[in-house]
């Protein structure tokens, strides 16, 4: 018996890693210390661009959507998916993405499939100036099954500590919202029930209503918004910043909603076609859809008023509701 009969392949894994490192590469700034493959990874503060810095961290998963990758046979989106998903959850708090490190978790190691993650990851990690520092490629044969892979990441950010988000939501503010680029990286478990079992198409079948395959549809990356966002960091009529994933509208925007406040959300904004075609055909209510999907928001944005007609003309974001005094006990009001 040996360590590859039972599974794992050493020699795979350290051909992985030297396949990845000069793709890797391309994300390092100045700051990266350290090599690809160290015990760990090493990244300097700049103090010259820094006065007081905090740090930002967040872990996250791009959830079942791997099981649609998985089923498509695209691996090169999943990295972006992840890498824009966490920068998302720390920019809400202001943060600036500088490393990431990753973890990829397979059943039995495969160069080429860990190279196509990786190179969108890169990809991402290049749009977003982040670098990728490091990270785990484990082969688990006993966890992971057959083409089953999991992949997860950290993300540390930086913010200084007079530009914090969120900053003090009073009732008079406007709430903005940015459209998303489908379900981003949640909701999938009910979306393939929806697609998969109750309607019986594959991933490369054609949805007329849609005018794209499944994998096309729900495969969708999940959108960035620091580059958009960054020119209104540092302005102090930005109020706070919500990041719509998991729980929808209300579960994630109430999380920045003071108790003395109500945000009031008018949603006669225009769904996206593929949120109304997966209503229809799971036959969803409209608070278990609104619960699951981001219905077409994936960020929202609490502005004073003044900043309002700008970050409309500037952006894609579009009038979404408004902060009131605390009405009804309720965070987070949905009006139809």
């Amino acid at each position: 018996m040996d360590y590859k009969s039972s599974g794992v392949d050493v020699k795979a894994g350290e051909a992985a890693v030297k396949a990845i490192k000069n793709v890797v590469k391309q994300t390092y700034n100045q700051n990266v210390l350290s090599e690809l493959g160290s015990f760990g990874g090493l990244y300097k503060l700049d103090q010259n661009q820094w006065k007081q810095p905090i740090l930002v961290a967040s872990t996250d998963g791009v959830g079942t959507k791997i099981k649609v990758a998985i089923m498509a046979g695209i691996y090169d989106t999943i990295g972006q998916d992840l890498l824009n998903h966490c920068v998302n959850d720390i920019l809400v708090q202001g943060a600036h993405p500088q490393f990431f490190l990753d973890y990829i978790g397979l059943s039995g190691m495969d160069t080429a499939k860990v190279e196509t993650i990786i190179g969108g990851l890169v990809k991402a990690c290049s749009e977003n100036s982040c670098a990728l520092i490091g990270g785990e490629m484990a082969e688990m044969p006993g966890i992971y099954h057959a083409d089953d892979f999991d992949l997860v990441g950290t993300i540390i950010g930086f913010v200084e500590k007079d530009r914090l988000i969120p900053r003090e939501i009073a009732p008079g503010a406007v709430l903005l919202g940015f459209p998303s680029t489908g379900l981003h990286t949640n909701g999938y478990s009910l979306a393939r029930k929806i697609v998969f079992e109750h309607l019986g198409l594959k991933v490369d079948s054609y949805v007329q209503e849609l005018g794209m395959t499944v994998a096309e549809t729900l495969l969708s990356i999940h959108k960035s918004y620091y580059q958009v966002l960054l020119p209104y960091l540092a302005n102090q009529a930005l109020l706070g910043l919500a990041h719509i994933t998991g729980g929808g509208i209300e579960g994630n925007l109430k999380r920045i909603i003071p108790a003395n406040c109500t945000a009031e959300i008018d949603l006669k904004y225009p769904v996206p076609p593929l949120f109304t075609w997966l209503k229809d055909a799971g036959k969803l209510a409209d608070d278990v859809a609104y619960q699951a999907f981001n219905m077409g928001v994936g960020m929202i944005a609490v502005v004073r008023p003044e900043l309002v007609d700008a970050m409309i003309n500037e952006t894609d974001a579009f009038a979404l509701g408004r902060i009131v005094p605390r009405r009804d006990d309720a965070a987070v009001i949905l009006q139809r």
